[in-house]
């Protein structure tokens, strides 16, 4: 007669701690796995945030008109403003123009990027008061108007930010009058459109993206050789 014979205790608890370790080993990959798919996730993220960002800062220059009212493009050390055409009304025969700013504001979490937009305007004093709002938003103002037509959007986390201007020969400070002197009249020509514009931005870490970035814009009309 044959006895059948079961497994023993030793048995069963070597078989349970091998279940264990390959049980604790696959939840360590399948962590790793996670961890790494949200890390790449976040950068992506923050990419795709910085190339809009830097897009609408370029289509904003580019779109940039004199109004001989205020200065085409300013820059006091803290916001940098413009007047703009207004893209939503092209297809007029008198489009509106917009007053655009951007700035580093303050947040929770360390400096914002954040970019401001009036609402469309078509005469002088709304100009006026739309460029005072813009400052204003620059020192940390509120967004808002009684109409509601400015709005304001927070883009990416910024530790600093520069702006040069090209000037002459070469890139200098925008509040310097180095460069700017007119070539026929030999008068100061600090309101007129630079040749180029330099942002430089120090981003913060802890959003997937981190380090130094410059962005050179040159202005569309410039003629060769200039």
């Amino acid at each position: 007669m044959r006895r059948d014979h079961g497994f023993t205790l030793i048995e069963l608890l070597v078989a349970i701690a091998v279940m264990s370790m390959l049980a604790l080993l696959s939840w360590r990959a399948i962590d790793g796995m996670t961890r790494t798919q949200t890390l790449t996730q976040e950068r992506s993220d923050g990419l795709l945030r910085l190339q809009s960002a830097l897009g609408q800062w370029t289509a904003d220059l580019d779109a940039v008109l004199d109004t001989s009212e205020v200065a085409p493009v300013d820059f006091n050390g803290q916001t940098l403003r413009m007047t703009r055409r207004d893209s939503a009304e092209t297809g007029l025969d008198s489009p509106g123009v917009r007053v655009v700013a951007w700035a580093l504001r303050p947040a929770a979490e360390g400096g914002q990027w954040s970019r401001w937009q009036s609402g469309t305007l078509r005469q002088r004093d709304e100009l006026a008061r739309a460029w005072q709002r813009a400052a204003d938003w620059g020192r940390g103002a509120s967004s808002t108007t009684a109409a509601g037509a400015d709005s304001s959007l927070a883009v990416i986390g910024v530790a600093q930010w520069q702006v040069f201007y090209h000037r002459g020969e070469t890139w200098g400070n925008p509040l310097s009058s180095v460069g700017t002197e007119a070539a026929s009249s030999g008068t100061p020509a600090t309101n007129s459109m630079p040749n180029g514009v330099r942002l430089q931005l120090t981003l913060t870490g802890g959003q997937g993206l981190n380090g130094e970035l410059l962005r050179d814009w040159v202005r569309p009309t410039l003629e060769a050789g200039r």
